[in-house]
Order: C-alpha cells, then sequence, then structure tokens
C-alpha cells in the first residue's frame, strides 16, 4: 500500500515466459500489494510459470486480443479492490522500477493517470526502439495532439496507472480487443476531463520483448487515426460515437461535483 491506496499490478500477457522472472523480480513488492497476470492462451509456459512464482494468474481458454487481454486484467484487479492499477507488460520493454514513482502521483491526489513515456529524454532509440517505430510515434502523437486539443509526449507508451475512478468510469468494454485499446482508453480518458501525468521512462528493446509486426502496426495507426476522428467529430455534435458516448456527462459532474 502507499498512503492507504491498495496498489495491484496487472501483466496482459503473451508468450512472456522468458522475460517474466526479470520483471516480476523487479516490481516494487513494499508498496504494491498484488499482482495479477492474464495469460492470452500463450504456446510457452507463461502460466505455468506465473503460477510457480505466486502470481495470481487467469487464462484465456481462446486468444482475445491484447484489448481483450486488458480487460480482464482491469475486471480481476476491481474484483480485488484496487486504488491503482498499474499496466505493465512482462516483457521487461518498460522498467517495473518506476511504479513507485508512478503510484505516488495518482496516491497523492495529483494525477488520474500516469504515463511512463519513452519519448521525454533520450530513452526511445537509444533503447532500441525501431527508427520507423519512433517516427510514427512522434507523427501519430503530433496528430493526436492537434485533434484531442492536448499535450502528450507520446500516447503509445505500455507503462500506464491508473485510479480507481478511471477504470470504473470508462466505458472500456466498448473498446477495441485488438492493440488501439490502449489508444481508445487514453483518449477516452482525455474526453473524462481526468488529469494525466507523464514521467521518463527508459525503454529497452530485447530480442525476448514482444513487438507486433510492421502489418499490425499499420492497422493499429489507422486504428489511432480513426479514433482521433471519432473523439473531434463527436465533440463537435456531428457522430454519436459509442465509446465516447456518456461521457460528456462524466466530465461536467467531475468539473462541477457539487451542482
Amino acid at each position: 500500500m502507499l498512503l492507504n491506496k491498495k496498489i495491484i499490478v496487472v501483466m496482459p500477457a503473451y508468450n512472456a515466459e522468458l522475460t517474466l522472472k526479470q520483471t516480476y523480480n523487479d516490481i516494487p513488492h513494499n508498496i504494491v500489494d498484488e499482482v495479477i497476470l492474464v495469460d492470452d492462451k500463450s504456446s510457452d509456459q507463461t502460466a505455468g510459470l506465473a503460477r510457480s512464482m505466486g502470481i495470481k494468474t487467469f487464462i484465456h481458454l481462446s486468444n482475445k486480443g491484447y484489448g481483450g487481454n486488458q480487460k480482464t486484467c482491469y475486471d480481476e484487479a476491481m474484483k480485488l479492490g484496487a486504488d491503482i492499477v498499474i499496466m505493465l507488460h512482462p516483457d521487461y520493454q518498460y522498467t517495473p522500477k518506476l511504479l513507485t514513482a508512478m503510484a505516488s502521483l495518482i496516491a497523492e491526489g495529483l494525477f488520474d493517470c500516469v504515463l511512463g513515456s519513452r519519448i521525454l529524454g533520450e530513452g526511445a532509440l537509444k533503447g532500441g526502439m525501431p527508427l520507423y517505430k519512433y517516427i510514427s510515434n512522434r507523427a501519430l502523437t503530433f496528430f493526436q495532439n492537434i485533434f484531442l486539443h492536448h499535450k502528450l509526449s507520446e500516447y503509445h507508451t505500455g507503462l500506464r496507472a491508473f485510479s480507481r475512478e478511471v477504470i470504473k468510469t470508462l466505458p472500456i468494454y466498448k473498446n477495441s480487443d485488438d492493440f488501439v485499446f490502449d489508444n481508445q482508453m487514453l483518449a477516452q480518458i482525455i474526453y473524462a476531463g481526468f488529469r494525466i501525468g507523464e514521467i521518463t521512462c527508459p525503454t529497452l528493446y530485447m530480442d525476448d520483448s514482444s513487438s507486433i509486426s510492421f502489418k499490425r502496426s499499420v492497422v493499429y495507426g489507422l486504428g489511432v487515426l480513426k479514433t482521433s476522428l471519432q473523439f473531434r467529430l463527436h465533440k463537435w455534435k456531428i457522430i454519436n460515437s459509442h465509446i465516447f458516448s456518456g461521457l460528456d456527462i462524466v466530465k461536467k459532474i467531475r468539473m462541477n461535483p457539487y451542482q
């Protein structure tokens, strides 16, 4: 716990057997109350290893996708009474050593969501991020900062911390089960008026780290553009996007809690 806030780390896993132990060992267990791993029908021994290490493990009998995996992660974290949920990839691409700092920013009431940014500082390319991914990251982030009227260093990090209120409020089950889930969730957070903070995150691309293919990256990029357009058109009341429906009321209540 941290400031009487129950902290749960969730790890959406797929074929993470080779990196899971290193990731788990570097988690600051002095402040983390529980670690949950959801295995998305891996073909290796990820689930067995997780259970042998004492990690609370859930297994999908069929592959539900990256977004579908996270939905299970957050559902199980809420059942355990989490006040702060931190999503950590078990492939050690993002260091778990930042979890205390991220949780503190939420526990202190400064932010509702905290992102570990690979772009702040000089960590991305030095950490092995492929050049085409870096360029696409910067281009998509520039586009989204304009369309979402926000200012983040990146929208595509896989290291994220959320308050319980964020998880309970957002209509995440309306989001995609694929990789664009992350971007849709972040767009919803911005739409609802939650406060977002960022901290610098060193990045490490290892041979064993997970990475989507170029084709899947293109599909993800198109999904990001679509999400941005849906955000803006819904904001202008030109369309009624299901992933943002109801968030106007949420924002109004958050901004004027006594009305």
